[in-house]
């Protein structure tokens, strides 16, 4: 369920399945409908289990740095369905929104699609609409069969790959790095950050079939540290960029960061921009994201640590920039999710923690969390807004994580409770 998406369905009478329905068909006829709008956009592809969304906003951020104007399409929503599709960090109005879904009406759209199926057909007609310089696109799930993937981008990036959606995408590293694999196109470059070795296997032969370049992390770009700053090189334009210093915390941002500037690097070619490395600095300096180590309280941190392997980043960063302090974690996640493995990884460091409920069908239960949890000092956490608000009050270091519905759902009520 996607929030207030319903509101516009009803409002234009418009149908769409609550649903996932892998596969391209569907979307292809719709966008033939509406005139093809994503053929005229120019595209960055981003396909990964984890670290989309945190490329995709260091990316955005060196682009506008660079005075183009930028849309991007990402999901899960953080507040709702409007904020996953910004142009300039600037969410789609109502009256915006209104104006694609009266466009997708009456081009006959009602029925043909599934919730996401629709919302990326809205998405590109919103850039088009505002004549972006460059779209920047998130893979709902997989890639291969994914509603996005009928874009052909200067660029696809893909990040990371593990284990995740099992059910649609396989049971093994590598029938998930086929789906992601599937996001690379006919000469067009793509790249790929610190993959297991199995994905990357497949992510190689993908790109020689489709003659598309690929740019590697620690292959053909690095990225170090030198005191307080990181450095990237890029051994390709015998380019080196020193004194980066960013704000989204820890390690894995540091990776990251190095593939959004390759990205970058790629698209001012294609768009024939000159690179400025100030801009750059800058535009590192700059990014952001709502949900990433992001501090909404002081003392209260939201990440959204879904998957095991995002719990192992989180644990990292914790790690790094708390090092010694005790950790108090407030969990909900979805059922769908290898929740086992996660806890593993977070019990790691700290040895309390508190499951709470959430409004989404596949969450689950947090007393099924708790048997699941082997941490000395857990709980059932029933009014989570008064006990963030008294963590904060007494210093007491304290991370919500697991699914970013999860997180959505706290901090509209916490940041609505503060500002009251």
């Amino acid at each position: 369920m996607i929030p207030q998406f319903d509101d516009y369905k009803e409002k234009w009478a418009l149908t769409s399945d609550d649903v996932i329905k892998p596969g391209l068909t569907a979307i292809e006829e719709a966008l033939a409908l509406v005139g093809n709008p994503e053929r005229t956009l120019q595209i960055v592809h981003l396909a990964g289990t984890n670290g989309k969304g945190s490329t995709l906003t260091f990316l955005e951020s060196i682009a506008q740095e660079h005075g183009l104007k930028v849309g991007k399409f990402m999901s899960p929503c953080i507040l709702n369905v409007h904020d996953q599709i910004q142009v300039m960090q600037q969410p789609i109005s109502a009256l915006e929104m209104d104006r694609v879904f009266q466009q997708m009406k009456n081009a006959g759209l009602s029925g043909k699609l599934t919730d996401f199926e629709l919302l990326t057909v809205a998405a590109f007609l919103h850039f088009v609409h505002c004549d972006v310089d460059i779209a920047l696109i998130e893979a709902g799930m997989g890639g291969l069969l994914d509603s996005t993937n009928v874009v052909q981008p200067i660029v696809s990036i893909i990040p990371s790959i593990a284990l995740e959606h099992t059910k649609f995408l396989g049971p093994t590293i590598e029938s998930i790095a086929q789906h992601k694999a599937g996001i690379i196109k006919q000469h067009r470059p793509v790249v790929i950050g610190d993959l297991p070795w199995e994905a990357k296997n497949i992510i190689e032969r993908e790109a020689n079939a489709k003659q598309a370049p690929v740019l590697e992390l620690n292959k053909q770009f690095h990225i170090g540290r030198m005191h307080d700053y990181e450095n990237y090189k890029n051994d390709n334009l015998d380019l080196h960029i020193t004194n980066l210093t960013r704000h989204m915390k820890g390690p894995h941002q540091g990776n990251n960061m190095a593939l959004a500037i390759t990205a970058f690097l790629e698209v001012a070619a294609a768009l024939n921009v000159a690179i400025n490395v100030a801009s750059i600095r800058h535009g590192i300096e700059m990014a952001s994201i709502l949900g990433r180590f992001e501090e909404v309280l002081p003392y209260i941190i939201f990440d959204g640590a879904h998957n095991p392997a995002s719990a192992e980043k989180l644990v990292e960063t914790v790690r790094q920039a708390f090092p010694n302090e005790s950790i108090t974690f407030v969990i909900g996640i979805l059922g769908d999710k290898d929740v086992k493995g996660v806890l593993q990884y977070l019990e790691q460091i700290s040895e309390t923690f508190y499951f709470v409920d959430f409004d989404n069908p596949r969450a689950m239960s947090a007393e099924d969390m708790l048997a699941l949890c082997h941490a000395p000092q857990k709980a059932i956490l029933h009014n989570t807004i008064p006990f963030l608000q008294q963590q904060s009050e007494k210093k007491c270091r304290t991370i919500v994580t697991g699914s970013l519905y999860l997180l959505t759902e706290v901090r509209g009520s916490l940041l609505g409770v503060n500002e009251n």
